[in-house]
């Protein structure tokens, strides 16, 4: 499920640098936490009066797994694109990218993972280096804010000690394909099975105080 969306709530005006904004949302239960994450994260958006699409990974039934056809076509450019076109309008559109998932087994969702290996493709998140030599070259630079929200099962300390691979997925190596001084921000609600009421809100009212940072 994709949806548009241009609204402005209260008396918020819409700033000069009207910002256009994709969030990516993976997870299968809308009664989940992170389900309040990212409707929290899309108030705030309208409160500013952002233009906004939201991609609902579960909901529209997106295929993460890049088979062999497409793996055989990963390299050309632009026919690679053709299965997932309207997802790499979508991120080519946005000038703000924010990420709302849980965090399994330390890392992302498979169905994240997947989005990512079939949409960030050569020609649209990064160019291939040539026959030749040299290096690989950001594709996404039109994209200058990066908000990426999670849950966790495990406490910080674990979650640091095994390497935070999510984390450092995120905002490093797609980071690094966004613009050179791409404003970033992160919020993790740790120990979720553990969560109170209590942590909860303060949870959302974190996310809430990023997003607006990130916004700014």
């Amino acid at each position: 499920m994709m949806t548009r969306q241009n609204q402005t709530a209260g008396h918020a005006t819409i700033a000069p640098n009207h910002r256009r904004a994709l969030v990516i949302y993976c997870h299968p239960r809308q009664d989940s936490m992170t389900a309040a994450v990212r409707d929290t994260v899309l108030d705030r958006l309208r409160a500013i009066g952002a233009e906004l699409r939201l991609r609902d990974l579960y909901a529209e039934g997106f295929d993460p797994v890049l088979g062999a056809d497409a793996h055989a076509d990963y390299g050309d450019v632009p026919g690679n694109r053709a299965r997932v076109a309207d997802h790499v309008a979508d991120l080519l559109w946005c000038d703000t990218l924010i990420l709302v998932y849980p965090t399994w087994w330390y890392g992302l969702p498979a169905m994240l993972k997947g989005w990512m290996d079939r949409v960030l493709l050569p020609g649209v998140a990064f160019t291939l280096p040539t026959v030749g030599g040299g290096a690989i070259r950001p594709g996404l630079t039109q994209i200058g804010r990066l908000g990426v929200f999670t849950t966790c099962g495990a406490s910080w300390w674990l979650t640091q000690m095994i390497g935070a691979p999510g984390q450092r997925t995120l905002l490093r190596g797609l980071r690094s394909l966004c613009a050179r001084r791409c404003r970033h921000v992160f919020a993790a609600h740790y120990q979720m099975d553990r969560s109170t009421t209590a942590s909860r809100a303060r949870h959302l009212a974190r996310v809430a105080t990023r997003m607006d940072r990130l916004m700014r």
